[in-house]
């Protein structure tokens, strides 16, 4: 397959599909189901610190509502489930990640979103493991790579589809690129969708978007390629039709 060059990377968008029948796990900080940009979720459950789960999964910081609103918004058909490991504030323990991954591959979850990582690279082996546990079971885990040189796990390992943030890509498109060594990497924006009368320059942004839009993105994609394994699904998001 030839390389592309950074400024001819391939637009794909999986136009008319909806994610629909696709089960995507949100780990993140629960989510508020009722939330009109987010109408509804399919389940979930929320991990305590010390382990313990329990259908606490309410949101209450906002971040895992407007990673869901995202992803919604892409993927309106999807079935999204939550999985709650942010309580107080947006950190975890490594081990409460680890669980929640096995949760979802678990349950039969073809995407796991994980608008979240960490660059502590003594977690590197407990995250491979959950990884390949997941991938194993044909579970495919959305993350980013990195961000202002900083690289994150599980984002950056392999077996991850991994996300960069890219400001001048429109919110409607992501971009494929397969590095030199064969590694594909996908860009998207790192705008949430519009909230009606705040500007985007108040709203929440970031690295946690890019990973959103692009979960959307593979739901519509698994959506119409539901045979294909975790592998080949990069492929085809990376290859036009």
């Amino acid at each position: 397959m030839s390389i592309p060059a950074p400024d001819s990377l391939h637009h794909r968008f999986f136009a008319g599909r909806t994610g629909k029948g696709v089960r995507v796990a949100i780990i993140d900080s629960g989510v508020h189901a009722e939330h009109p940009h987010v109408g509804g979720v399919a389940g979930g459950i929320a991990i305590a610190a010390d382990g313990r789960k329990h259908q606490g999964y309410v949101d209450r910081l906002g971040h895992g509502t407007a990673v869901a609103a995202v992803i919604r918004e892409k993927a309106p058909e999807a079935e999204l489930f939550v999985v709650k490991v942010f309580h107080q504030s947006l950190s975890t323990r490594v081990e409460v990640l680890e669980q929640a991954i096995t949760w979802a591959a678990q349950e039969r979850m073809r995407v796991v979103n994980l608008s979240l990582g960490t660059n502590k690279t003594e977690h590197r082996r407990e995250l491979h493991e959950a990884v390949q546990f997941a991938r194993a079971r044909g579970t495919l885990i959305v993350a980013a790579d990195q961000e202002a040189g900083v690289r994150y796990l599980p984002g950056s390992l392999p077996g991850v589809l991994t996300v960069l943030l890219d400001w001048s890509c429109p919110r409607n498109e992501y971009r494929a690129e397969e590095l030199s060594e064969g590694k594909i990497v996908f860009h998207a924006s790192g705008y949430p969708r519009d909230i009606p009368g705040v500007p985007a320059s108040r709203n929440l942004k970031g690295i946690s978007f890019a990973v959103a839009n692009m979960t959307g993105f593979v739901a519509r994609a698994w959506e119409a390629h539901p045979d294909a394994s975790p592998d080949d699904l990069s492929r085809v998001l990376l290859t036009p039709p």
